[in-house]
Parts: structure tokens; sequence; C-alpha cells
């Protein structure tokens, strides 16, 4: 059996994940576990743009669009950078300049 990783949230990431809805936050607690097993999510993108090795996990349901960015190319951990709703079609800078300030911070 792999070896599941332990999450690390950086930032305020755990508590904006607190925040989704019911069905997104169960779904974002699904993908993360698959990573956590070395697996990959089952909706995901690259964000080479925030750092080498980041994805974020993409969740869509019925009140919208739901962001988990991660890095799992780390020690012996998978670094949850931010968690967030995504209100337009491209993501906010705000998200992605904070995204990219804690990606640095590791």
């Amino acid at each position: 059996m792999p070896q599941v990783k332990p999450l690390a949230f950086l930032g305020d990431s755990l508590a904006r994940l607190r925040e989704f809805p019911e069905d997104a936050k169960k779904e974002a607690g699904v993908q993360l576990h698959k990573v956590q097993q070395g697996l990959e999510p089952s909706v995901w993108k690259p964000l080479p743009t925030i750092g080498p090795g980041v994805r974020e996990i993409r969740i869509r349901e019925e009140t919208g669009a739901f962001r988990v960015v991660y890095v799992a190319n780390r020690q012996d951990k998978v670094f949850v950078l931010h968690a967030f709703q995504k209100k337009t079609q491209a993501t906010a800078k705000r998200d992605l300049d904070l995204a990219s300030l804690r990606f640095r911070s590791i």
C-alpha cells in the first residue's frame, strides 16, 4: 500500500476550504486524499506560473466552480497553497498571487 503523505495547509487555505458548500467540500476531500496517495485528482490543471509541480484541483457543482491549489512534489507532504471559489472565467490575479506567495514560503 502506498504511503499516505500528510496535508499541510498554508495560510487560511483550510479555513477557506471549510467555507465551501458541503458537496464541494466532500469532493475536495476525496481528491486531496487521492493526491496524498500519490494518485492524480480526477480533474486538475497544472499551474506552472505559480511554481514547478503546482496544480489545481477543479471542482464544479451547482453553486459554482471551486479550486484547491496544491504542490505534492515536495519532501513528504502535500502542501495546500490556496482554496477558493472561482467567480469568473479567468482565475483572479489576487488568488494566483496568494498561491504564489505561499509557494515561495516553502
